[in-house]
């Protein structure tokens, strides 16, 4: 037992607590605290990816379980493993991020808006953590709460509406994911006598077929939401446009990715033959969230509302790969979460920045930024480069895996995931043109001042990361590598177990379903 393992999500709690009372006093010391305790959690994350390795025995790097509610089976248990080292880094980085870009921008209640930001980087370090599906369910409830109030009370002119439409979506999901955990819990209670919520007890229960399969889309209607997926993505672009920087950042960098992990690490190994049957389906949905998404993008004004329908069509890769059910697809969703995770968080500050300096965030009132503020001009190219798919930068990576391993199971899909980076270029080549490119706005007096030395420290540090994960992938893919090879692995065995004793329980198409899950990297 590593009780080490609490600390990260212990840090982010205590710094908030810690910050919200120190803004009696000092606002400075609030943001020291808050800038302590989100860099000390991805110090540990990194001290645990450089000094852990698996016993044998578990495929955990460390792992945590005390005693809640014996009584009904739940217990706080805490696992990590490759995939969720990979999260949570990414939420210490995103976290530092959030605090160093909220200095400027947040003007009142500034503790408890940093109470908010920190309690919200904690529950999410819970979902990339939680092993017991009761415990995963309430850091899952718990993220939403200060995140709505980040968009409610410190976002922009249409707040109200955008943190109400963010909360029923997500409410909603969040319902339907509590029914699907209940459902599971009560068949494997009747199949073993006992309650467990445990992840390892439940992803061994025998379902009946059209209970699996209601189950599996309980599950899935919440993870699509969070990520989002077409077509319950209708709270992404208000959330993003309306919602403070912090918000923009966590919204963008972690509780999309919560959506492609509860996919990747909860209903691909309880629901590996239902995930199967519905893959088609599922990626059909992941390819329209790709050109929708990209398409939209295209016909936005406003930048943050461009970006934030660039998110929906790279999250449609995570999808697609997800489904793909081979272990190259796999690795690309994985990778596409990282890679986005920097691009977009690089691109939201760059709009906090322009719109700070400018005040306003319509293409058509901005124009000549290279010109006038050429550093800031020239990591907007770059980043909007990233977006698109450059080769060399990350987003190219994660894109060509996922292609790859979708092009192996469905041609078809493949082919119309590829037209997603035609028209990425399209919209990025169109926020260049009209935002570094032109004339400056008569209607600005004096040129924007360039990237601060606090702004450019931290553009270099997504920009170095960006270029590391493009240039150098294989320390990230041999990191979550054992996980998917394990996923792929139990849904090819549970694919052929449920269909020696009765045929193919899922119908005519379950030889090409189980023909997904067999191709892996050599």
């Amino acid at each position: 037992m590593d009780i080490t393992l609490t600390a990260l999500i212990g840090l982010p709690l205590t710094g908030g607590l810690l910050a919200w009372a120190a803004a009696r006093w000092r606002v400075r010391m609030a943001y020291a605290f808050s800038l302590a305790a989100t860099a000390g959690q991805f110090l540990l994350t990194l001290f645990f990816w450089f000094s852990l390795s698996p016993s044998g025995t578990t495929p955990w790097l460390a792992e945590v379980q005390l005693p809640w509610i014996p009584r009904l089976g739940i217990s706080f248990h805490l696992g990590l493993d490759g995939l969720s080292l990979i999260m949570t880094a990414m939420t210490g980085a995103i976290g530092v991020l959030a605090v160093l870009a909220s200095r400027t921008s947040i003007r009142t209640q500034t503790g408890f808006y940093l109470f908010c930001l920190l309690g919200s980087l904690a529950a999410i370090n819970g979902i990339f953590l939680a092993l017991d599906l009761f415990l995963f369910y309430i850091f899952w409830e718990l993220m939403l709460i200060p995140l709505f109030l980040l968009i409610r009370i410190w976002g922009h002119e249409q707040r109200n509406t955008a943190s109400l439409k963010f909360f029923l979506f997500t409410q909603a999901g969040g319902l339907l994911l509590l029914l699907g955990i209940i459902g599971l819990c009560l068949a494997y209670s009747r199949e073993t006598g006992h309650v467990s919520f445990e992840l390892a007890d439940l992803q061994t229960a025998a379902l009946a077929p059209r209970t699996g399969r209601w189950l599996m889309l309980a599950f899935f209607a919440a993870f699509a939401v969070k990520l989002p997926s077409f077509p319950v993505h209708a709270w992404l672009a208000d959330a993003h446009t309306q919602a403070p920087i912090a918000g923009s950042l966590v919204l963008a960098g972690l509780v999309l990715k919560a959506g492609g992990y509860g996919l990747i690490r909860f209903l691909l190994p309880i629901f590996p033959a239902e995930a199967a049957a519905f893959a088609p389906v599922a990626m059909a949905l992941g390819v329209t969230g790709i050109l929708y998404g990209a398409l939209m993008a295209f016909g936005q004004n406003d930048l943050k509302r461009l970006i934030a329908y660039t998110s929906i069509s790279h999250m449609g890769y995570v999808l697609l790969g997800v489904f793909a059910l081979n272990e190259l697809a796999l690795q690309g969703a994985v990778m596409m979460m990282v890679a986005h995770a920097a691009s977009a968080a690089a691109l939201f500050l760059l709009a906090q920045m322009i719109d700070s300096r400018m005040g306003t965030r319509d293409l058509r009132e901005l124009g000549g930024l290279l010109a006038s503020a050429p550093r800031m001009g020239g990591v907007m190219m770059f980043f909007a480069m990233a977006s698109l798919g450059l080769p060399g930068l990350a987003g190219f990576v994660a894109e060509f895996l996922v292609l790859l391993g979708v092009f192996k199971v469905n041609v078809l899909f493949a082919a119309l995931g590829a037209c997603g980076l035609i028209v990425s270029a399209v919209y990025s080549l169109r926020m260049i043109q009209m935002v570094l490119h032109g004339s400056q706005n008569k209607k600005r007096e004096s040129a924007p001042p360039d990237l601060s030395l606090l702004e450019r420290g931290i553009c270099a540090a997504l920009i170095l990361v960006t270029l590391w994960i493009g240039l150098c992938p294989q320390p990230f893919l041999n990191t979550s590598r054992d996980v998917i090879l394990r996923i792929v692995s139990q849904q090819s065995a549970s694919q052929i177990s449920r269909a020696e004793p009765h045929g193919h329980p899922l119908g005519s198409d379950a030889p090409a379903a189980v023909s997904t899950v067999g191709t892996v990297l050599p």
